[in-house]
């Protein structure tokens, strides 16, 4: 890392990339060494006992960050006389005492059982898997079948696979409303970020071993919550769910409503098959193409950071509706989360186009069904309409509101114009001479990724009142918050990604001026930077380029260094969100940077299979 930081000019602008030297030897949460299962049920039984008295005395009216859980994981280790090993988990333990009460009182119809591949018993399974899971045959040779056939009885729904995205989507569209999941300690650590910091009641049952081979589990542990009911409980904790929920449901059946088309509704049209048939009418065929492409697909990250800006600085008695999992909101507030939606999604159709990307939500992107054309024409329609939506509402909101909110958006595209214009000017005229640095990939960073955070966040909160003591805040958080997620983005560009059916690699192949590219021409022997030049400047680019590339980064400790960069920017982040009041909008801040840069994969480890394979072959 010295040589790393030795290269990085002396700057003092907040894209300054040097890492300060590790100031301890003590191993952060995802570090093997804290994911110690206990070996006995007995000390199982103790951790958990304790666990669920020590939360007796923590605030429950809010979910824990992940700092604050591995704080009192930490504490109880220690009060117990145990070594942090069992940090892991001790960490789930404290996780479920936190959340049973609330849990238990969910009904049964509206939870679902989260079970993995690796309890099933290999060498008798006759069950077959596909995208949705394992299809379990219930033969009775693993637990599986026993846990399947009373959660079946009782009303559950029921998933055999890992990885919590599609379960979070599941709630946010409203069909569950708690989980219960049986996983080992990687998969819950993940989940965390995802799922338990959102405010859903999860209770989590861990594996025995991490080996992902016919493991076990403490089956009574999990007929003890399976088969529980009980009346509300006394605590209910803060929830960002209905927000979630509010976001989703704006692209859902709300959108006619909300987003009424101007021209003539073309035939079996609406959110979810906008497109279906325009050819009567091509002039309505844009506002088809482009509605269709606005209700689908998406995390809807950027609506909900907006609504929850606007619900964080309103009164807290607003937003009752006599419902726990709904929000009340204004239309007119609703309308301008819309709108970061929409230039959201006009981005993703202009950068599809500038990458010739494939594809986008598990489907063909626009320029690839539509023609280049096409799709320009509607990435150019959704910009236009999301400042139209804005610009309509002057009459529901105070003038000089959206006066204000249209000035940071038209500041926002200028920014992201720039840095997704220094992208392309370095890709297409880097071929004859390739001069990147890191800093350079960061401040591109900065200029293409974080105005989208930005604008998302001084709407809501310019929604909600005057905003001039939150000014520093919004830009310098979302400037840090906006590189340390692409960075994450780039490491992401190295794993699978099924339903997006994303090319492992793809991003260096195609000559993106990314950080992991830069990292690695800066430090990389002269014979291997020659190397790496050729194999992402050749016409010629296959998988074993792929797999030679991620050689080359792995021994270059590309991905160790992107990573501490990460962690470096999400330190800068939750410093600022640290000073921010009131407490609601500092809470959002840190779940806005757990949940944007929760770790969904495992890229060095993919590299490294890649490396494996390259060596072998």
């Amino acid at each position: 890392m010295s040589d790393f930081v030795s290269t990085i000019p002396e700057t003092s602008t907040p894209l300054d990339v040097a890492v300060q030297p590790e100031t301890s030897a003590k191993p952060k949460l995802g570090s093997k060494l804290l994911k110690l299962n206990p070996e006995t049920q007995e000390l199982r039984e103790r951790i958990r006992a304790e666990a669920f008295q020590y939360v007796r005395n923590i605030d429950r009216s809010r979910p824990l960050s992940k700092k604050e859980l591995e704080a009192h994981a930490g504490a109880l280790l220690e009060k117990m006389g145990l070594e942090k090993g069992y940090l892991g988990f001790a960490m789930v333990m404290l996780g479920n005492g936190f959340w049973k009460e609330q849990f238990v009182s969910i009904p049964f119809e509206k939870r679902i059982l989260l079970l993995p591949h690796c309890l099933k018993h290999v060498e008798a399974c006759s069950a077959h898997t596909d995208e949705l899971g394992l299809h379990c045959e219930n033969c009775g040779a693993c637990s599986i079948g026993d846990f399947k056939v009373k959660a079946e009885k009782l009303g559950y729904k029921i998933m055999v696979a890992e990885g919590t995205p599609i379960v979070l989507k599941v709630i946010v569209s409203g069909y569950i409303d708690g989980i219960l999941g049986i996983a080992c300690q990687n998969v819950l650590e993940k989940a965390f970020d995802k799922v338990v910091q959102s405010g859903v009641p999860a209770y989590a049952i861990p594996l025995h071993s991490s080996n992902c081979k016919s493991t076990t589990v403490d089956d009574h542990w999990v007929m003890e919550v399976l088969e529980t009911y009980q009346e509300q409980p006394a605590v209910k904790t803060r929830s960002y769910v209905p927000l979630m929920r509010a976001a989703n449901d704006m692209f859902g059946d709300d959108f006619p409503a909300l987003l009424p088309r101007l021209r003539r509704q073309p035939k079996n049209s609406g959110p979810q098959n906008g497109a279906s048939d325009y050819s009567r009418d091509p002039v309505a065929g844009t506002e088809a193409i482009a509605y269709d492409w606005l209700g689908k697909g998406g995390k809807r990250f950027r609506p909900f950071i907006t609504l929850a800006a606007y619900d964080a600085l309103r009164d807290d008695q607003e937003n009752t509706t006599g419902d726990d999992q709904t929000v009340a909101l204004p239309d007119s507030v609703r309308r301008v989360a819309m709108a970061m939606e929409a230039f959201h999604k006009a981005s993703l159709v202009h950068d599809d186009i500038e990458d010739n990307d494939e594809y986008r939500y598990g489907h063909q992107t626009l320029h690839r069904r539509h023609g280049v054309s096409t799709a320009i024409n509607v990435g150019d329609y959704l910009l236009g309409l999301g400042y139209r939506m804005i610009a309509n509402e002057s009459g529901n909101l105070p003038c000089e509101a959206v006066a204000a909110i249209l000035k940071r958006l038209s500041e926002a595209h200028v920014k992201l114009s720039e840095g997704q214009g220094a992208e392309l000017l370095w890709r297409d005229e880097a071929r004859d001479e390739i001069a990147l640095q890191p800093i350079d990939a960061l401040k591109i960073y900065a200029l293409k990724t974080a105005p989208a955070f930005e604008a998302a966040l001084y709407a809501g909160l310019r929604l909600a009142g005057p905003t001039e003591k939150y000014e520093e805040m919004i830009s310098g958080f979302s400037r840090h918050l906006g590189v340390a997620f692409q960075i994450v983005n780039d490491l992401k560009d190295w794993s699978t990604d099924l339903q997006n059916k994303r090319i492992v690699g793809q991003d260096a192949l195609a000559m993106r001026p990314t950080l992991l590219l830069a990292l690695a021409l800066e430090s990389a022997p002269p014979a291997q930077r020659e190397e790496l030049l050729q194999l992402i400047s050749g016409d010629s680019k296959t998988e074993r380029s792929v797999q030679r590339v991620a050689r080359i980064y792995e021994s270059c400790q590309v991905f160790e260094k992107a990573s501490k960069l990460v962690e470096k920017y999400r330190q800068r982040a939750e410093a600022i969100a640290d000073e921010v009041e009131p407490e609601k909008l500092r809470e959002l801040l840190y779940f806005l940077i757990d949940t944007a840069l929760a770790d969904e994969s495992a890229e060095p480890e993919l590299a490294r299979d890649l490396v494996v394979l390259t060596t072998h072959n």
